[in-house]
């Protein structure tokens, strides 16, 4: 599911929320569906990088290697 940004246009209200595609989401302020999705700002590229060093050596330490590829695994 992903994660949507939204503001209501009954209340002016911003929240966000994980929306399935079959679902409509409607405000948790005032309960209405008039809203507006907002473009979500993306990470830094230099910030997110870091961010995956960081949870490929956490994976490693715990033994999971599912988020590296082929190449980057063990052998053995």
């Amino acid at each position: 599911m992903p994660l949507y940004s939204f503001r209501c246009k009954a209340c002016d209200h911003g929240f966000e929320t994980l929306v399935r595609s079959t679902d409509t989401p409607v405000c948790p302020s005032c309960g209405s569906a008039e809203l507006a999705r907002l473009l979500s700002n993306v990470a830094a590229e230099g910030k997110s990088g870091a961010i995956i060093q960081g949870a490929r050596k956490m994976a490693a330490r715990e033994g999971h290697f599912s988020n590296y590829s082929r190449s980057e695994r063990p052998k053995g």
